[in-house]
């Protein structure tokens, strides 16, 4: 055996026993007279100790030639340490060792394996299997790895039975670009890799398996960020004989478990939000509620008083920022800057102080005197000592605008803290979103949501305000899961690809395999899917999932560790009857 025991498991009950322990070097202590070897694993550390008058002088020098990250076997015996370490839970004890083994010596590592390393995140992604070995990735998989265990034996506690769909597909439009495989075997045709198992698992309603689920690898070509992957993971699930109620129900029930195993809290039921109310009141459809600012819409306090910006804006909207009246110039005029950068694309900001001696201020004295302030303090629920920030402009451009400045000053006052938790759905999406550009509408989730049935005689006369059937769990300001209700009768969903600009060939070519099952009797279905590796981060009081992912790829889309995309020989092109042009 290599190992009797592993590197966290010893204690003082195991004093005076014989083991033998395998591992890799974490540090080396030489006094010369005595070594003392740091030894990990998986599953902590163990000192091992080398005495001049205990241990022979040949496996004492052994023990000096040993470098950081050597892969070693130790065979000796348990002994209490002199020195404890309260930190580790073998601190108690030590190994003086009698025999040693050199498994795999070792290079000097690029960086340091300590829980604060010297790395940088491109060279650590690049030696991504020596990052692993760290506590704080390792940590991280095992937490995503006991996630996975408990949603599946809470789906399967419900009755959910996991199936696998194909990951070799045919393209369909679905919002994202597709990654395509070509086929040898069919020259000139392509696979794509899913964005979603969505038309299997409606396939799968249709042949019975009323409740389904997979945690299953999902692809989209599209450009990456912190939280996005081109690959990622996914809670996938459908449901048969359900209506929206009964799907909300199932996985809210579901997060709730996983917060009181994680925080040991109970929540309670979820609040639920609709789409228009959370625009209006955050200006997104993924709001964080741990803390307020709620938009207040002031046009009629501010408009007609000369003030040119004001009067010529759609929309005049602002926040409170409690206690935050002491901000100085300085520091507003590095807010106002960073909502002018490209990213958010502000044109500025207006300050409105209410100090805590009662003056109210503000960057507009020019054109609003103190009772035109104080009404508008007012309408902001403000007291002294609060910082009021208005922004104006085209109402769907100064919403998202503003909602970035309220989440950089929650994440800026510490009120987004990773240990606090405030689930929420959000309901009644529009269906349908409009695209200046194509002239059309779009599926704002996809083409198989189904609208709400009090709504679907606008689809003919007014299909913008036609509201979906649909739902998003939202959590600490991130869309963690949605889904909806999904048409299940033929004749609607055609009507459904009509109002997309579907052709009947085109329908027909894209999705005629599952419009032929909807002809076998196709239940009611609705079902949902969860962003597994951001549901893990966040929960881990994080929001970069990166980590989270054993080998993930960085913001241009590659795996510096593999070097990943990579050209293919020309015999494999030829294969394929693939020419490259660039």
């Amino acid at each position: 055996m290599f190992r009797t025991h592993t590197n966290g498991e010893l204690s003082l009950k195991n004093l005076n026993e014989k083991v033998t322990l395998s591992g890799w070097v974490q540090t080396i202590r030489d006094k010369g007279f005595m070594v003392w070897i740091d030894l990990r694993d998986r599953y902590g550390i163990t000192q091992l100790v080398f005495d001049a008058e205990r241990t022979s002088a040949e496996i004492l020098e052994q023990a000096k030639k040993l470098g950081r990250e050597f892969v070693i076997q130790a065979e000796g015996t348990v002994i209490e340490r002199a020195s404890k370490n309260p930190k580790i839970p073998t601190g108690e004890i030590e190994i003086l060792v009698e025999k040693l083994t050199i498994l795999n010596s070792a290079e000097l590592p690029p960086f340091t394996i300590e829980d604060e390393t010297d790395g940088g995140e491109e060279l650590r992604m690049k030696y991504r299997y020596l990052d692993i070995r760290r506590n704080p990735v390792k940590e991280k998989l095992i937490f995503r790895h006991k996630m996975a265990q408990k949603v599946r034996n809470y789906l399967s506690d419900k009755g959910f039975i996991e199936v696998e769909t194909p990951v070799l597909i045919k393209s369909t439009p679905e919002g994202a670009r597709d990654f395509v495989v070509p086929s040898r075997m069919n020259q000139g045709q392509f696979y794509a890799l899913p964005q979603s198992p969505q038309t299997f698992k409606q396939l799968l309603m249709v042949g019975g398996m009323d409740r389904y689920f997979q945690i299953v690898k999902c692809f989209r070509d599209e450009d990456l960020r912190a939280d996005r992957q081109p690959e990622f993971t996914q809670i996938d699930c459908e449901m048969a004989f359900v209506e929206q109620e009964d799907v909300l129900n199932i996985f809210e029930g579901l997060t709730a478990h996983l917060l009181k195993d994680i925080t040991g809290n109970e929540f309670g039921k979820f609040p639920r939000m609709t789409f228009d109310e959370a625009m209006k009141t955050y200006g997104n459809d993924k709001p964080d509620i741990r803390f307020g600012m709620k938009f207040v819409e002031v046009d009629e306090l501010v408009k007609g008083k000369d003030f040119k910006i004001f009067d010529e804006a759609e929309l005049v909207v602002g926040i409170n920022v409690e206690g935050c009246a002491d901000y100085t110039r300085k520091q507003i005029d590095e807010l106002i800057d960073w909502v002018k950068r490209p990213q958010i694309g502000a044109s500025g900001m207006v300050w409105v102080k209410f100090q805590n001696d009662g003056v109210i201020t503000s960057s507009v004295n020019k054109f609003y005197n103190e009772e035109d302030l104080k009404k508008i303090a007012e309408k902001f629920g403000a007291k002294e000592g609060d910082l009021i920030l208005l922004m104006s402009g085209n109402s769907n451009k100064v919403r998202p605008q503003l909602s970035a400045l309220r989440m950089e000053l929650g994440n800026r006052l510490g009120l987004r803290k990773g240990n606090e938790f405030a689930p929420l759905w959000v309901i009644d999406f529009p269906l349908l979103e409009w695209d200046e550009e194509t002239g059309r509408f779009y599926a704002m989730h996809h083409p198989f949501t189904s609208p709400k049935p009090e709504d679907i005689p606008l689809l003919e006369t007014d299909p913008g305000k036609v509201r979906a059937n649909a739902y998003d769990m939202v959590l600490n300001g991130n869309e963690i899961g949605g889904g909806s209700v999904r048409i299940f009768n033929k004749e609607l969903q055609s009507r459904m690809f009509d109002m997309l600009g579907f052709s009947k060939e085109e329908a027909e070519a894209q999705f005629g395999f599952l419009m032929n099952a909807f002809k076998y009797g196709a239940p009611p279905h609705a079902g949902l899917a969860f962003g597994f590796d951001r549901l893990v981060a966040i929960l881990d009081g994080n929001e970069v999932i990166r980590d989270y992912i054993a080998f993930p790829k960085n913001n241009s889309g590659r795996d510096v560790m593999i070097d990943a995309p990579s050209p293919i020989h020309n015999e494999q092109l030829e294969e394929l009857a693939l020419k490259i042009n660039l």
